[in-house]
């Protein structure tokens, strides 16, 4: 098994960490929620793509919108890394083979939007994979969004019941101490 710096240069080619991200990654490793407040730019997808490489098993990744999703599956593909998005697009039989192929241990990153991962049937199949880490990117929408456009964002938490001992990292660059409060008092 590769540690944290090792695959960091395998798979991005850097030779050391950005400010902030190994304290992260080993809050992470420790199996610690995590709120990581990094700038846009400052390396927030390593802080949850290294010690998911590092664990066995699948890292769920909430985000919010689809054009992300897609540009993050992309990416790791392009280094070798078996990665899904479950997005409004597919059919319910391409949801159902991404999501049995996750349980299997395909895919080391699922990527689903916050109503997906209220949908039951995508709970019960969660329940059966190997879950190591569960990231809520762009977690100020908690805050932002969950309380009128988007209020599956106040239920990302109740994932705990499918898999309770999975830890939750919570990931922005936008955050004012109010949107922090609220991230740790709906998510953490």
């Amino acid at each position: 098994m590769f540690n944290a710096k090792q695959i960091l240069i395998k798979y991005w080619g850097h030779t050391s960490f950005r400010p902030m991200q190994e304290e992260i990654i080993q809050s992470v490793l420790a199996k610690k929620d995590t709120l990581a407040l990094l700038p846009t730019g400052g390396g927030k997808s390593v802080c949850f793509q290294i010690p998911c490489l590092m664990q066995d098993g699948i890292c769920i990744v909430v985000s919010p919108l689809i054009s992300l999703m897609k540009d993050q599956v992309e990416h790791l593909k392009s280094k070798g890394i078996k990665s899904v998005a479950i997005t409004s697009g597919m059919s319910k039989d391409e949801v159902d083979v991404a999501l049995g192929n996750c349980i299997y241990g395909n895919y080391k990153f699922l990527y689903l939007s916050p109503e997906r991962l209220q949908n039951k049937m995508v709970q019960e199949r969660i329940r059966q994979m190997n879950v190591n880490l569960i990231t809520v990117d762009e977690a100020h929408c908690i805050a932002e969004w969950g309380y009128d456009f988007r209020p599956s964002y106040l239920h990302i938490a109740e994932i705990r019941e499918v898999i309770p001992n999975t830890p939750i990292l919570a990931l922005t660059a936008t955050a004012t101490f109010d949107i922090i409060n609220d991230i740790q008092e709906k998510l953490l």
